[in-house]
């Protein structure tokens, strides 16, 4: 890597100050934040306001907001995110520290799609593929996808009394039992399948967010039952949740989910 350039370096710190507080500040409070010199903070604030990175706060004289220009680069990134090129680079990473089979899934109507797919060194494994659909219901990351719907979407997919497909004993048919279900995936902000879509494994799932908050795909980790205990679900529960966050960084999410 070449030689950082301080200048750069100083008007990036600058702009990356604007995304705590109320989104405003003055040239003082940057000096006071950065610890610069005076002159070389109102040099790099004029320069920031000419290429319109930064713009005099209308309604507060003497302070400073974020212009267009930042909003430009960030509307073009997003334009060129890949979810599945994304998701497969954390699911990777999330596979390396577990050691299991890790996916990321987007609903489509009652179904999910798995996009990525990283699987598990070890020879017992879940055995599935990038691109194959189940049962939303039946799945850890669908029941996360379902549990983030409004109720009336929700209830307009799975309507009361229209029972639902079983893909092992232990999947949930009743659209009423699935409700009450969700409503504790929601609270939780994990969901937990119990051999529902598979006989032989369990899975946990976290929600991924893209820039507007909105949960866009789902990361699971799918544990065959020889190696599931709750010991180990709690494990997976934090490493899912933390995947999940770094994929929904990178889709441009700021905050907790």
């Amino acid at each position: 890597m070449g030689r950082l350039v301080p200048a750069v370096s100083r008007a990036l710190d600058i702009l990356e100050l604007f995304l705590e507080g109320d989104g405003t500040l003055s040239a003082p409070e940057i000096v006071r934040h950065l610890g610069l010199p005076r002159t070389t903070v109102h040099e790099l604030v004029a320069t920031l306001t000419a290429r319109r990175y930064l713009v005099p706060a209308a309604d507060r004289p003497g302070r400073y907001r974020l212009g267009v220009r930042p909003y430009q680069l960030g509307a073009r990134y997003a334009e060129q995110l890949d979810l599945a090129a994304e998701g497969e680079q954390v699911a990777r990473s999330v596979a390396e520290t577990c050691d299991e089979t890790v996916h990321v899934a987007i609903l489509e109507d009652t179904d999910v799609i798995y996009v990525a797919k990283v699987d598990s060194t070890h020879a017992v494994r879940m055995v599935s593929a990038a691109g194959r659909r189940l049962p939303a219901h039946c799945t850890s990351v669908g029941k996360m996808l379902l549990a983030s719907l409004p109720e009336a979407e929700l209830a307009a997919r799975l309507p009361d009394g229209v029972p639902l497909a079983a893909m092992t004993p232990n999947s949930v048919t009743d659209p009423a039992e699935l409700r009450a279900a969700l409503a504790g995936v929601r609270e939780r902000g994990v969901a937990v399948e119990n051999r529902e879509s598979n006989p032989d494994v369990s899975c946990v799932a976290a929600p991924v967010r893209d820039r507007t908050g909105t949960v866009v795909a789902a990361l699971s980790v799918s544990v065959p039952m020889i190696r599931w205990s709750e010991e180990r679900r709690a494990e997976l529960e934090h490493l899912v949740v933390k995947g999940a966050a770094d994929l929904s960084g990178r889709l441009g999410h700021r905050g907790a989910a």
